[in-house]
């Protein structure tokens, strides 16, 4: 008798025993969460760990630059008169 003949006969065994209500992940199931959840938690420290080594200087306002009167640039060039 071959192995693939006994499972053969082992498999309805096993199909009256399985209880579809009650199927879970089981152990490889936990295992992919707990490599997934750690892959996450990798990437959001390499995430974190790059974004506090950005050194970003924000342009002035051309449109704020633009809106302040004339007058007022003269006056801060002479404090005196």
């Amino acid at each position: 008798m071959y192995a693939t003949q006994a499972l053969t006969h082992l498999v309805p065994l096993a199909a009256e025993e399985l209880d579809k209500n009650k199927v879970t992940p089981g152990v490889l199931g936990f295992l992919v969460f707990a490599a997934l959840a750690v892959g996450v938690w990798a990437l959001m420290k390499s995430m974190n760990r790059h974004m506090g080594r950005v050194n970003f200087e924000e342009a002035p306002d051309p449109d704020a630059a633009a809106a302040e009167p004339a007058g007022d640039k003269g006056k801060a060039a002479s404090p005196g008169k």
